[in-house]
């Protein structure tokens, strides 16, 4: 068993759950871990489970399995490449392709792909694998569109600092619901995780708590009942424009976790894909711009509504 060093006193507010607390007060373990890796907790040298409220004052111990080091596979997988370089690759991320593996999802991702391209480039043995594959950020499984990789560690510390700071430009299309009434606004609203469904996010009826984010919108036509928007991310938390325009009344069309369900003769699918990318590569003075055109399918919806409200 892992252990954490010593027993602590805690200065939970009252109620405060053990996993939360650990998790976000003592930041030695995220609460996904807290599950993955069979944590005993003790409480006042007590055994206890992690969903136990605390006092402030109670004494704390937590041990965890260490897990054995994850591997990844390199899989020989098309990809649609926008630039690439001996440092960096930029590429157009199909809908449907999950970025890193997880539950359910071992194989067929976006890092095993680019594992194997990264092996193949530096000339190493096939059957080699690592850990390391280079994304800089994130898209959801059914976005499609730009997505940055780098292919060395300091290629990923410079691209990662410039999301991080703000300094990444990204601009998104994206099909939603009905026609925001203003044509173009701001959505700051913090996310939080949904309390009835843990796989949703929410935007925070609390001020002050959940994670702060920015979104700005532009729409760019508008057929009353759907309408095409120009977005822009300040901020790059996970679901984050699916959760503001939803929060709005305008959720994106397609959308399975946040949407209402469209009509049959629209095309199925996430109407939301990373149109655009500026960012400063690896040995470059200027920032590059990348764009990844619309999916067929996201191009047929446009047509249909054309046709249908023109």
């Amino acid at each position: 068993m892992g252990e954490f060093s010593g027993i602590v006193e805690t200065r939970a507010e009252a109620g405060m759950r053990l996993d939360r607390y650990a998790s976000e007060c003592l930041k030695i373990i995220s609460r996904s871990q807290l599950k993955s890796r069979s944590v005993e907790a003790r409480l006042n040298g007590k055994t206890v489970k992690l969903s136990k409220p605390l006092r402030p004052g109670d004494l704390l111990e937590l041990r965890w399995r260490d897990r054995p080091p994850e591997t990844l596979a390199p899989e020989n997988i098309p990809l649609d490449i926008l630039y690439e370089d001996d440092r960096t690759v930029v590429l157009n991320k199909a809908a449907g392709m999950v970025v890193h593996p997880g539950a359910g999802n071992h194989g067929g991702t976006l890092a095993n792909a680019l594992l194997f391209r990264r092996l193949r480039k530096k000339g190493a043995p096939a059957g080699a694998s690592a850990l390391r594959t280079g994304i800089v950020h994130r898209l959801d499984k059914d976005t499609s569109g730009v997505i940055i990789a780098a292919y060395d560690d300091d290629a990923l510390a410079f691209l990662s600092s410039q999301f991080k700071a703000g300094k990444a430009k990204k601009r998104y299309a994206a099909l939603v619901r009905g026609t925001p009434a203003d044509g173009e606004g701001i959505i700051s609203g913090s996310l939080v995780r949904d309390p009835r469904d843990r796989k949703r996010f929410t935007v925070s009826a609390v001020p002050g708590k959940g994670k702060a984010s920015l979104t700005r919108y532009r729409v760019i036509r508008s057929w009353g009942a759907y309408s095409l928007l120009l977005v822009r991310p300040k901020t790059g938390r996970t679901h984050q424009i699916r959760v503001h325009l939803k929060s709005i009344g305008h959720p994106v069309a397609g959308d399975p976790v946040y949407g209402y369900g469209e009509p049959a003769f629209l095309r199925r699918g996430l109407m939301l894909h990373s149109y655009s990318l500026e960012i400063t590569l690896p040995d470059h003075e200027a920032p590059s711009r990348f764009k990844a055109p619309l999916p067929p399918p996201f191009r047929e919806n446009i047509d249909i509504l054309t046709g249908r409200f023109p």
